[in-house]
């Protein structure tokens, strides 16, 4: 044993270990674990072992649960969304104070329980996890208190299913429940297979403040019992997990009707500026990667570093990374814990096998006895590298250079995920820049993994789409406020033979052409078809394709006008409608060119008045919500109400920034294709608004089967609803199916399309000295 001078020359900790006799005492008397179902314990049916993994030990047995099972905790919430819907936010608000109060009083167990089961550290289980589930439960309650008079006329969705995954357990939980129990809904919750203990254990939290029955439901099991929650008669999926199974889960859900949110993986960059306080970015690495042993899915697994400081930086990380300490978890002073499960470790070690195989060199992230690996990075690592290009989720960062501040933005955004990055620069300019310009869901300046109820979450491309969080968040767990539906005509037949009706041969035979780049193009298959006592293009996969593209290259030009550029063009195009109606007297009524006219107002004064919000979140950090456009949007408009169906949603999309390719009635295309003389006029650039008119399901299937599309709008319901939505699961590209209604009335427009039309970035800036006591866990 070291004597006090050595230990005082080398600082070396010595064993701390945390006292877990509470916890394996309340897992021996309950022994194996039942699902929580209707406010009580079923008794135990099959079941499987959860363990330790730290040490391989069995902590407990736990249900595997059935389809019968799912359906039983389905029915019980049920059961108890009226009640739970009707009763009065404040009640709700008790409910949810009570369990954040509860969690509190037990959190050094549920800490305990979370590092037994997991095997992250005790410190994060500690000062990390617990502390936030606790405001999750505070700040939701505020919501519940809250949400009649913040949300007017939104209504709880009903009974939510909710999938969460093993490296966050009690965490990801509140982050789920939470919101869904503040805004009326009730929950049936599967937690991942290998971690299922604290989950139990908040059941019990649940009985114990009086939770009516059926409110709070928890089926434990592996990957069948999520298909089969999946598959159930719910209102909602909200995932977390891999983005291939997320994948699956849309392609489930597509016609269905059900809401949809996903937190899927990521492979987030970490970009060290040469300006940047190196110590403190080595730091930001070791919070960020090597955190929870990098089983973070938002964790800065990509380190772009600057060339002229790279060798330096290395130099301070390598040092850092050697002094962290690999060991039990329950000791506190274990930096790196064990990996979840044998599977898992393996995974990650066949990944980095992969990497070195072809190339990249591997400085530490050597495997270890039992279920350990050291910290890591590869470095000399090529773009098109597995260990580039795949999710690792292990304790392995990748390290990479850059020259300048456009390759750095290059290199972030090459990954198709899109959930996470952390900038390090001490310009306050450069940083926001680059956060500006990274696709991503949540940008951290000058920190890395910093998490807040009231700060939205949520990622991009195949990280995922929806929000957990702040008010974001519980929009996704409400519907909106019921509008009168009205039924859209089904389209007709295509048919490339002209009606036969005689001409009256006079005047100058009419041409008309899609609308692509801002120009009149004919269609790619030099095909029609009639419509209107007219020859329409038939458009097709080649002609989406190159609307795409142009929509894409007009982004730049139009987002960099800004909005109250924006709103001049939209004012503009009002004015041409205007002095056009008689035009459009033939292809659409007064109402709907009069709509449209309004429209175009409307619009244009939110063009500029759609604002982010700075939220309170963690002291010291300026925490800003920033609406973003969503990119390229594929619009897939009604049959009826040529004219104001059609602009109902185009002029929202481009107010918010987007570029369009819409698909017009098939039956009614003349008002559209005699709108792109209008807006060729009306200086709106080309490509922000592409019409291509043809077979709707046909055209809408390839915009959504397009990775180049960002979002897909569809009035309509159906199999072709159902075509569309499955080939948007592959791509992972949100879906928004508005009902067909009066599109001339006030109800077909509003807010609910700007939100649609946008999706939020969370950017995380601390500012200034924290004041004394306000950096702790329980803040």
């Amino acid at each position: 044993m070291p004597s006090v001078g050595e230990i005082m020359e080398s600082m070396e900790y010595g064993p701390a270990t945390e006292d877990a006799s509470a916890v394996r005492d309340w897992l021996a008397s309950r022994g194996s674990f039942g699902h929580f179902i209707a406010g009580r314990f079923t008794k135990p049916g099959e079941t499987f072992a959860t363990r330790d993994p730290s040490t391989g030990a069995e902590l407990a047995q736990i249900s595997q649960g059935t389809d019968r099972d799912v359906a039983k905790a389905v029915r019980a919430a049920r059961r108890a969304a009226r009640g739970w819907a009707a009763m009065a936010g404040h009640d709700r608000a008790r409910f949810l104070y009570a369990i954040a109060r509860t969690i509190q009083k037990r959190e050094r167990f549920l800490s305990v329980l979370e590092t037994l089961d997991n095997g992250k550290p005790i410190r994060e289980s500690r000062d990390i996890d617990v502390p936030l589930v606790v405001r999750h439960f505070y700040h939701h309650a505020g919501w519940a208190e809250l949400a009649a008079s913040e949300f007017p006329g939104h209504t709880p969705l009903g009974v939510c299913g909710q999938i969460i995954p093993w490296n966050f357990p009690l965490l990801m939980l509140a982050w789920k429940v939470a919101p869904a129990l503040a805004a009326g809904n009730t929950v049936v919750l599967k937690p991942a297979e290998y971690t299922p203990l604290t989950a139990l254990a908040f059941a019990e939290i649940c009985a114990h403040v009086g939770l009516p029955a059926g409110v709070v439901n928890i089926v434990t099991g592996d990957g069948e019992t999520g298909a089969a929650l999946v598959g159930s008669p719910v209102d909602k999926i909200a995932f977390t997990g891999s983005t291939e199974v997320g994948r699956g889960i849309a392609r489930a859900l597509a016609g269905t009707g059900r809401k949809l949110t996903l937190e899927l993986g990521g492979k987030s960059p970490f970009i060290v500026m040469p300006d940047a306080d190196l110590d403190a970015a080595v730091e930001g690495v070791v919070d960020s990667i090597w955190f929870n042993q990098g089983q973070v899915c938002c964790a800065g697994s990509r380190i772009l570093v600057a060339e002229s400081v790279a060798e330096r930086f290395e130099t301070l990380l390598h040092r850092r990374m050697e002094r962290l300490r690999v060991g039990p978890p329950l000791d506190k002073s274990t930096d790196i814990g064990a990996i979840v499960d044998p599977v898992q470790k393996e995974r990650i070690m066949s990944i980095l096998g992969e990497a070195t195989r072809e190339g990249a060199v591997l400085v530490g992230g050597q495997p270890q006895q039992g279920c350990f690996i050291a910290p890591g990075y590869l470095k000399n690592i090529a773009p098109a590298n597995p260990g580039m290009r795949q999710e690792i989720f292990g304790p392995i960062a990748t390290l990479s250079t850059f020259r300048t501040p456009d390759e750095a933005v290059d290199l972030a955004n090459n990954t198709a995920y899109g959930l996470a990055a952390s900038v390090w620069s001490e310009s306050a300019t450069v940083a926001t820049d680059l956060a500006s310009k990274i696709k991503a869901g949540v940008v951290w300046v000058n920190c890395a993994n910093i998490f807040d109820a009231g700060a939205p979450f949520g990622g991009v491309r195949d990280s995922g789409y929806g929000r957990e969080g702040g008010r974001e968040g519980m929009l996704d767990y409400l519907a909106a406020p019921a509008t009168t539906v009205v039924r859209d005509p089904a389209p007709g037949a295509i048919s490339a033979m002209p009606n036969g009706a005689a001409g009256d041969g006079e005047g100058i035979d009419r041409t008309v052409k899609l609308y692509i780049g801002g120009a009149q193009k004919r269609p790619d298959g030099g095909a029609s078809y009639s419509a209107q006592d007219e020859l329409i293009p038939l458009g097709g996969r080649k002609d989406i394709r190159n609307a795409v593209e142009a929509a894409q290259g007009a982004l730049g030009k139009w987002q960099g006008l800004g909005g109250h550029g924006r709103a001049q063009v939209l004012y503009f195009l009002a004015e041409n409608l205007g002095l056009r109606r008689s035009e459009f007297a033939g292809f659409a009524s007064a109402d709907e060119v009069e709509a449209t006219i309004r429209r175009c107002f409307f619009y244009a004064a939110h063009a500029d008045k759609f604002d982010g919000a700075t939220v309170s979140a963690k002291p010291g950090h300026l925490t800003h919500v920033q609406p973003e456009p969503q990119g390229v949007m594929g619009i897939i408009a009604p049959n009826g109400a040529p004219l104001a169906g059609l602009m109902s949603l185009v002029l929202p999309a481009i107010a918010m920034g987007n570029a369009v390719v819409a698909i017009p009635s098939q039956d009614q295309p003349m008002a559209a294709l005699t709108l792109a003389q209008v807006l060729a006029c009306s200086d709106v650039p080309g490509g922000v608004v592409n019409i291509v008119t043809g077979p709707r399901e046909e055209l809408g299937r390839a915009l959504a089967s397009h990775d180049g599309v960002n979002a897909i709008w569809q009035v309509g319901d159906g199999a072709g609803r159902t075509a569309i939505e499955q080939a948007a699961a592959q791509t992972l590209i949100p879906v928004w199916s508005p009902d067909h209604r009066d599109w001339s009335d006030a109800n077909a427009q509003g807010r609910a399309f700007l939100r649609a039309a946008s999706r939020t970035k969370t950017i995380w800036l601390p500012y200034g000295a924290l004041p004394a006591g306000t950096g702790s866990s329980a803040y």
